[in-house]
């Protein structure tokens, strides 16, 4: 983390009944399974990190958190910290926030859904402005043809946001809430404040709207070029797959990979990602890494 930024803390929500998956997801939790090459986990840890955030907390099922312990670890290996949290029930979003108060602490914090995948050019510039915002709530929204099934922001002619709805049956935009939030530390006693939707969950549209409310939320707009990819059903899962698995041999790159994502963050230096590389012997994921250690350039500190 940089000496300007504000926001130091990352959730990553990776719990849930995984209904929309069943029966992939009646042994496992969904975010373990495979996108192409990683788990699916990797996609929004990676970009915490890219965020500069390296103090994270992942919260998931009593059944599936030993499962995500052995994968991930406490973090070490990229330089950062990693622990966990159980949420028993789906009791909504925003429950993160309480599940999450003491680890929270006097931070703000930033929130990703572990079904999320995101990329596109710019990026990195848009998680490091929102991660040094000192105050209010940033969102990042994108364009999509069935809002619907979304939250749904509208913003005025200056792009502000002028208002925030879930899932509704006429929306006023086209422009949907994805599952990635950076908020400063009144998100917990706003997250506390809330009282259950009809559903009989915390919503994370309601803690959205407290901050519109105060004229306090930002919006960064993922245009042309941008992926954001919700892997979470049949449909979406192979779709993900689909699109990490072009790009990658298209463009010789890896999406998701927390070993880079340390490395660019400057939370391991080259040999130690030289060291990851060689630990597990070759395969196509190793022989990247090992390749990326031996380029020139510095890491995008």
């Amino acid at each position: 983390m940089s000496d300007d930024q504000v926001i130091s803390k990352g959730i990553i929500l990776a719990g849930g009944e995984g209904t929309r998956l069943y029966p992939l997801t009646r042994a496992i939790s969904k975010q373990l399974l495979p996108v192409y090459d990683k788990p699916m986990v990797y996609y929004p840890l990676s970009v915490l990190m890219l965020a500069g955030i390296r103090d994270i907390l992942l919260i998931s099922t009593p059944r599936d958190l030993p499962l995500f312990e052995r994968l991930l670890g406490d973090g070490n290996d990229w330089g950062i910290h990693i622990q966990y949290a159980a949420q028993p029930k789906p009791r909504g979003l925003a429950e993160a926030f309480l599940i999450g108060r003491e680890f929270i602490g006097s931070s703000g914090v930033a929130l990703i859904l572990g079904d999320n995948i995101f990329h596109g050019t710019g990026l990195v510039r848009m998680l490091y402005a929102a991660a040094r915002r000192a105050r209010g709530a940033t969102v990042f929204a994108c364009e999509v043809g069935d809002p619907e099934r979304y939250g749904v922001i509208e913003l005025d002619a200056d792009g502000r946001p002028v208002s925030i709805e879930e899932k509704p049956s006429a929306p006023r935009s086209s422009l949907a809430v994805t599952g990635l939030y950076f908020y400063d530390n009144d998100v917990v006693s706003v997250a506390n404040g809330l009282e259950p939707s009809a559903r009989g969950e915390l919503e994370i549209t309601d803690v959205n709207r407290a901050y519109l409310e105060r004229a306090q939320l930002s919006v960064e707009l993922l245009e042309h070029g941008f992926a954001w990819l919700d892997a979470g059903t049949p449909e979406a899962l192979l779709q993900a797959s689909t699109y990490v698995q072009t790009m990658e041999s298209r463009q010789g790159i890896r999406i998701g990979c927390p070993e880079e994502s340390a490395w660019r963050s400057g939370c391991i230096d080259r040999a130690q990602l030289r060291l990851l590389a060689r630990r597990r012997g070759e395969n196509g994921y190793d022989l990247h890494l090992l390749e990326l250690a031996k380029r020139h350039g510095e890491p995008l500190t």
